[in-house]
């Protein structure tokens, strides 16, 4: 690859600005693996959609549903030339045929681990009811790859302030032994609380092409 086939350098993106790009049911399906990427990922019902919309200002861009499980597709959102955000499927209650569940589970390890433009996973937790054993099973598969992890508890405007803040000590002091590749925050997409420490890092994973080779270097 000569410089001039190599991508720009990336600028701040500006959330608001987001579009839908695509949807894709396998990695062959996904955009041309370029540019900088970050994926958010979470059980069903855990508020993922709820944050990207909450992050972007658009209540309609991640599609939410009542019923959970009913998203099968890694959709695609553009914040400009070369950055993107992405909404995984979300896994856990979902009631589908078990088959259905064990292919979804291979196209996410397969995208968590191939996938070279992206940079970062958010991993959306229920600040009541957080380190599930799915929440588990993603954090390894990107703990694999040395690929950055920040946790959101979200809906923590349905906890005191003693209880949320004990939910935030509880999953810090778990996932301690993983060093600098993890980070956790409290969140509130109802009351748009925790946003700025989010735009924080999603702009330095955005933004910063050796970051995945600096956190891997900590690890």
């Amino acid at each position: 690859m000569t410089d001039f086939d190599q991508d720009p350098d990336p600028q701040v993106p500006n959330y608001r600005c987001a579009q839908f790009l695509v949807s894709a049911g396998k990695l062959a399906q996904c955009p041309q693996d370029s540019g900088w990427e970050v994926a958010f990922a979470g059980r069903s019902n855990a508020g993922k959609s709820s944050a990207i919309n909450s992050l972007t200002g658009n209540r309609k861009l991640a599609k939410t549903s009542s019923t959970p499980g009913r998203t099968q597709l890694l959709n695609f959102f553009s914040l400009g030339a070369s950055q993107r955000l992405v909404d995984l499927p979300g896994y856990g209650f979902a009631k589908v045929p078990l088959a259905v569940k064990r292919e979804w589970t291979r196209e996410l390890e397969n995208y968590l681990q191939r996938r070279e433009s992206l940079r970062g996973l958010v991993l959306v937790m229920d600040a009541r009811r957080p380190l599930q054993p799915f929440d588990q099973q993603i954090l390894n598969w990107a703990l694999s790859a040395t690929m950055p992890v920040h946790i959101l508890l979200t809906k923590s405007d349905k906890l005191s302030r003693s209880q949320a803040a004990a939910a935030l000590l509880q999953v810090g002091s778990a996932l301690e032994p993983c060093g600098d590749l993890v980070s956790v925050q409290l969140y509130s997409a109802l009351k748009h609380s925790g946003q700025a420490e989010l735009i924080g890092v999603l702009n330095a994973w955005l933004t910063d092409t050796s970051v995945c080779a600096d956190a891997a270097a900590k690890a």
